[in-house]
Formats: structure tokens, C-alpha cells, sequence
């Protein structure tokens, strides 16, 4: 087996871009290993091999022991990796970006740094979330408010539907077993999308802490981008789950969020719903610097970039 300091670093154009990859792969009671550039999951059934470049994030569940092999090439495709209990999902470790440009973290730092364009993202999130809704001109208080009500209405029309008994949002942190059978199926749901989505922002290197709606957690912008799909996606799915019985509610609600995400295309949804919330401009018009170039240069004071890799300790400049 070659090892990882005999290998040069895999380039953007040699990685499976976020939208073309499987959103999560869900492993247990197994041992996780590599093989050349697979991941092998051994267990007493045999060894499956899984290509590491096709995965967006790993998720590692009760009885599993991973080599530090296996790790090493989940970080070199970009692979997000988390440990799931057996009551809900945490996310522990992240993989590279996809990127070798800045674009969009400093596209993101720039319209978190003042309030206006702060709240005018919010806004634009709120809007991809209800499309029939225009929150322009809203404060933030009227924000959550409007938000909060759609999300009773969805509760509400998704038990109708599935004819699930709801009696609220009963959620006890690090007691998955403390709500009904559909509170559980919400709670799976979305730690699963919190994973998926961290994956993502992680891979288009942007920041998971500058949050635009939540705020002082080290993911607030993931949660902030998994509650875009939350109405539209998680809820529907936790009552459907819910409706078909109260048995293993956790891992049949993970393996219907996995194959619906396949089957809708989510992760390049996601992709997309990033570059046009940061920038909305270059996202219709797809300019700017391409995932592919290694492109660095130097700032300076008028705003404009100046080539790197010159001393210009001798030169004179209009900067």
C-alpha cells in the first residue's frame, strides 16, 4: 500500500465534485479500512469496498473502529466523517475542501460583516424556504415569527396527511427516546442534515460558524442552510416514517432521507443554494475564479488584487 507521504495531494480537478457524490454512506459494527483509494468495511459477513471519492460524508455508527489509513484518504477526496450514536447524529471531523479558491468564504465573511447585507441574506434564505412569501422589508423578530408559524402550519398539514397523531415538538437533547415516534423520525431527520450540509459547506470551503440567522455556535451556518430543506424535505419524510410504525424509527428514517437525497439531486440543490445566497451575481452569471484554479494573490489598499510570488520591495505602486 503507498503511503500517504508518497503520494502528492489530489488537486480539485482529480475530485468528485459535492454534487456528484452519494450523500452519505451509514456503516456499523464493522471495521473501516483502506484499500489503495477505497474504503473497505469488514465485518463478519465479509469486506465491501467503497470508493472514497464517491462518498460526501461517512457516517460511523455503534461498533465501528476506523484506521488511520482509512481517515487519511477520507480527508485526501473530501469526505466528511461522523460518529453517530445509536440516538441521533454529531458531527466530529471534516475532510477538505473541494476548492482551491476563496471565493465564496470571502464572499460569505464580507456579507456577514455588515448588518444590512446580514439580514438581506436572511431574508433571501426565508425566501428560498417559502417561495410564496416575500419577507422583503421584515426585521429579524418578524422574520422568526413568520418562520415559526410556517413551520406549525407544516407540522400540522403533514399530520393531516399522513393521519400521524401531533402533539408538538417534544425533543429532550441526548434523549432520543424521550418523544413519540414521529418527534423521534424529525430529530433523525435532522441530524442527518446537519452532517450532509456541514459536508457541503465544508467541501465549498466556507466557514460552518458565520451563521446569517443562528448565531455563537461553530456551525451556525450549517444549521442555518439544513433548515432550508427542513418544511420542504425533513418534515414531510419524519411523518411519513412515523406512519409506517414505531419500530427502528432512527435507521428507517436515515435510509429514506438517503435514497430521497439521491433520487432529488440535493447535494448539487445545496451547492447551488450557497453560491446564490453569497453570491447571487456570479451564481446566474458563473464567473469568477473556477473550483480548479490554484489561484493566490495579494491584497492591498485600493480593493484590487496584486499578483503573488513578486518582491516588490523595489517597485513603486499606485496601490
Amino acid at each position: 500500500m503507498t503511503t500517504v507521504g508518497k503520494r502528492a495531494a489530489l488537486t480539485p480537478r482529480q475530485l468528485t465534485r459535492t454534487s456528484e457524490r452519494l450523500s452519505f454512506v451509514y456503516l456499523e459494527r464493522c471495521t473501516v479500512h483502506r484499500d489503495a483509494n477505497a474504503i473497505t468495511a469488514e465485518d463478519a459477513d465479509g469486506t465491501t469496498h467503497i470508493p472514497s471519492a464517491t462518498i460526501g460524508t461517512l457516517l460511523l455508527g455503534p461498533g465501528t473502529r476506523i484506521t488511520h489509513q482509512a481517515m487519511s484518504v477520507l480527508g485526501e477526496t473530501g469526505a466528511a466523517v461522523a460518529w453517530v450514536g445509536e440516538h441521533g447524529v454529531r458531527y466530529y471531523a471534516g475532510g477538505r475542501a473541494l476548492t482551491r479558491s476563496s471565493t465564496l468564504v470571502e464572499a460569505q465573511a464580507t456579507q456577514w460583516a455588515n448588518r444590512r447585507s446580514r439580514l438581506a441574506v436572511a431574508r433571501a434564505m426565508y425566501r428560498l424556504r417559502f417561495p410564496d412569501d416575500d419577507p422583503d422589508g421584515l426585521t429579524r423578530h418578524e422574520l422568526l415569527g413568520r418562520e415559526g408559524r410556517r413551520v406549525k402550519d407544516c407540522y400540522r398539514a403533514q399530520a393531516s396527511r399522513t393521519n400521524v397523531p401531533w402533539r408538538g415538538r417534544q425533543f429532550t437533547p441526548g434523549d432520543f427516546t424521550s418523544g413519540d415516534a414521529v418527534n423521534q423520525a424529525i430529530t433523525a431527520a435532522a441530524q442527518c442534515m446537519y452532517g450532509i450540509t456541514h459536508a457541503v459547506v465544508i467541501a465549498l470551503g466556507c466557514s460552518p460558524g458565520r451563521g446569517f440567522i443562528h448565531s455563537g455556535h461553530e456551525l451556525s451556518f450549517v444549521l442555518d442552510i439544513a433548515d432550508l430543506y427542513k418544511t420542504d424535505i425533513g418534515i414531510p419524510l419524519a411523518f411519513d416514517v412515523a406512519a409506517e410504525g414505531d419500530e427502528d424509527v432512527g435507521p428507517r428514517t436515515r435510509r429514506a432521507l438517503r435514497d430521497h437525497i439521491n433520487q432529488t439531486g440535493l447535494l448539487d440543490r445545496c451547492v447551488q443554494d450557497i453560491k446564490r445566497l453569497l453570491l447571487p451575481a456570479a451564481a446566474e452569471a458563473s464567473s469568477g475564479p473556477t473550483d480548479e484554479e490554484d489561484r493566490v494573490t495579494l491584497q492591498t489598499d485600493s480593493g484590487l488584487d496584486a499578483a503573488a510570488g513578486r518582491n516588490y520591495g523595489h517597485e513603486e505602486t499606485s496601490w
